[in-house]
């Protein structure tokens, strides 16, 4: 079985304990990286995860 490696635009918010307003509002805004397919919006985790890190180093 092979493991995913993106997650959805609901699975994000709920990941990052937000909504999914705020995470299409961020993606729109260039915010939040995001990889689009077609309709979709995609998250990648490892660049989710490098992402967190650097808005941590921000404070």
């Amino acid at each position: 079985m092979i493991e995913r490696r993106t997650m959805t635009v609901q699975e994000t918010a709920a990941y990052l304990g937000v909504s999914k307003d705020l995470i299409y509002n961020m993606v729109k805004t260039g915010e939040l990286p995001a990889v689009k397919l077609g309709r979709r919006i995609l998250f990648r985790k490892e660049v989710l995860e490098r992402w967190m890190q650097a808005q941590e180093m921000k404070f």
